[in-house]
């Protein structure tokens, strides 16, 4: 079982003309959820949703791409809202609307609860590195990982609301301090290292946590960088529609592979078997490019 942990909110996707193209369902890390089920990865979303229309329309997909809801009953409280502008090349910049809303309210003490036995893998980023008291849980659940379960940071950057957030800045340092693997795209090392060449930022970051990092390009390559070596791996050309999801599919395609080949933390050191990973999420996020909105693909459709 893997628990992924985080936001989920809808996606207020607005063109560059400032006209609403859809209100999808969406938080990078239930697109990361979603990826896997949709992999067919037995996988656990543990994030407040809501009681309102928003919500037990999350709750619907949820159910329809087999992903388990960790915390069992939904929050009476607004749903969490993203504003994503999509520009003349398909990528997004977020704004968001959480103050008093569903993804906020996770407590530690019901994120512990909620995370099972069973879980071999533990996945945290965005929004549950920032918002309060959904940070303190995050926290909790990382520094309460046992030693076989492999813990994956993706901070999927917002500066919107991580600009100066000492909130944001001690829940990162606190979970790259048990993090076994890190994704993380150009735009995340521009602010995390601001002026700093990506590739090297990206280095830092594995020698100062000891962490797998993966160093997702867009739509130039992949760097995986791991105690066994490193590897910049070619990102096929697609023709792309958007980049909504493309890189939370990226994350849920390499954990699929890396737990259907039964691998654990021990061979985040053999940079064969991390680029092997790494190639299927490749694979995986190109075919979610391909499609608008945050719509990763099934297993009959990765090939």
């Amino acid at each position: 079982m893997i628990t992924v942990m985080g936001e989920a909110l809808i996606d207020i996707i607005v063109d560059g003309e400032g006209e609403v193209a859809a209100a999808a369902i969406g938080g990078a890390p239930l697109n990361t959820a979603r990826t896997l089920a949709r992999l067919d990865v037995p996988v656990s979303f543990l994030g407040g949703i809501s009681t309102d229309a928003f919500g037990r329309r999350i709750a619907r997909m949820l159910e329809d791409d087999g992903v388990g809801y960790a915390l069992g009953s939904a929050m009476d409280a607004p749903t969490t809202l993203a504003i994503a502008e999509i520009d003349s090349e398909g990528a997004a910049t977020y704004r968001f609307v959480f103050d008093g809303t569903s993804a906020t309210l996770v407590t530690p003490e019901q994120a512990i609860s909620a995370v099972g036995e069973d879980c071999r893998v533990l996945h945290v980023g965005t929004l549950a590195l920032v918002m309060e008291p959904l940070a303190d849980a995050t926290r909790a659940v990382v520094q309460a990982a046992g030693p076989e379960r492999i813990v994956m940071v993706d901070p999927n950057c917002r500066p919107a609301v991580m600009a100066g957030s000492r909130v944001f800045e001690s829940t990162l340092e606190a979970v790259m301090t048990r993090a076994d693997v890190v994704k993380v795209s150009g735009d995340d090392l521009a602010f995390l290292y601001p002026g700093e060449r990506p590739s090297t930022a990206a280095e830092q970051i594995h020698m100062r946590s000891g962490a797998t990092v993966l160093f997702t390009d867009g739509a130039n390559s992949v760097e995986v960088i791991c105690a066994g070596g490193k590897e910049v791996l070619p990102v096929p050309s697609v023709t792309v529609v958007d980049t909504v999801g493309a890189g939370d599919s990226f994350s849920g395609g390499f954990l699929a592979y890396w737990v259907q080949h039964a691998w654990g933390r021990e061979e985040l050191s053999d940079v064969g078997k991390v680029i092997d990973a790494a190639q299927f999420g490749i694979t995986v996020a190109g075919i979610t490019c391909q499609r608008a909105g945050a719509d990763p693909p099934f297993t009959s459709e990765v090939s």
